[in-house]
C-alpha cells in the first residue's frame, strides 16, 4: 500500500526545449514539431546542469520535442527511457498549427481562444477534435497514480519529459488546483526543471521552474 511506505521518490519534471512553433507562437499541442537549434542548445545546457542528478529512469511524451530533450539528459547514462502518451501535450484539434500570437493571430474565433486558454481557463472550450483542461488533468493524473504505485520506482530518481500544459496538469493533480487557477504564475520556460520529493502520498516542492541556461535577451 502506498500509504504505508516510507521510501522517498525524487521526481523531476521538465518542459521540452524550444521549437520553431514556440518561436512563431503557433499552436503545437499534438503536432510533432522537433526542437530547433536553440532548443537543442537549451537541452544540452540543461543536461549539463543535471549531470550530477542520479536519474534511474526517464519517462517521456512520445512527441519528438520532448523525446529529444529526454535523450539529451539520458546521454552517457545507462538508464531506460520510456514513452507514454499520457505525457503528451494537450491536443488542440482543428486549431493545431494556427498562430495564437497577438501578431499574426489567425484562429477564426475573434480572439476568444487566446483569452480563455491563458486567462479565463474555467470558460475554455476545446476546439473541434481537441481536449479540455479536464481531459489533460485526467490522463496525466492516471499516469502519476500508476507511477507512484509501482514499487520499483518508489525509492528512485525519476524524470518526466513533457510539455507546458501537460506539466501544469501534473502539478494540478498533485496540488488539486482548480481549472480556474490552472496556470498559476504562468507556463514554465522551455527546459525549466521542477523537482519534488514524494513520500507516500505527500509531495514536497523542492524547486519549481529552475533553468540551467542564460535566456536570450
Amino acid at each position: 500500500c502506498i500509504r504505508d511506505r516510507e521510501l522517498t521518490m525524487e521526481l523531476y519534471l521538465i518542459r521540452h526545449g524550444e521549437t520553431d512553433y514556440n518561436k512563431e507562437r503557433k499552436i503545437q499541442g499534438s503536432c510533432d514539431i522537433p526542437l530547433n537549434e536553440y532548443g537543442r542548445e537549451l537541452a544540452r545546457e540543461t543536461a549539463e546542469g543535471l549531470k550530477d542528478i542520479p536519474f534511474d529512469v526517464i519517462f517521456t511524451s512520445p512527441l519528438c520535442r520532448a523525446r529529444e530533450t529526454a535523450e539529451w539528459i539520458a546521454r552517457g547514462r545507462q538508464i531506460p527511457v520510456y514513452e507514454d502518451k499520457r505525457l503528451q501535450e494537450i491536443c488542440f484539434g482543428e486549431y493545431e498549427g494556427l498562430c495564437c500570437g497577438r501578431r499574426g493571430y489567425n484562429i477564426p474565433d475573434g480572439g476568444v481562444f487566446f483569452d480563455t486558454f491563458f486567462f479565463d481557463t474555467e470558460n475554455y472550450q476545446a476546439p473541434p477534435g481537441g481536449e479540455s483542461f479536464e481531459d489533460v488533468i485526467s490522463r496525466t493524473g492516471a499516469f502519476l497514480t500508476e507511477l507512484l504505485q509501482k514499487r520499483e520506482y518508489q525509492d528512485k530518481t525519476v524524470l518526466l519529459s513533457t510539455h507546458g500544459c501537460a506539466l501544469k496538469a501534473i502539478l494540478a493533480n498533485i496540488y488539486h488546483t482548480p481549472v480556474a487557477e490552472f496556470w498559476g504564475e504562468g507556463v514554465h520556460k522551455n527546459c525549466a526543471v521542477t523537482h519534488l520529493s514524494v513520500k507516500g502520498t505527500e509531495f514536497q516542492m523542492i524547486e519549481e521552474g529552475k533553468i540551467y541556461y542564460t535566456p536570450r535577451k
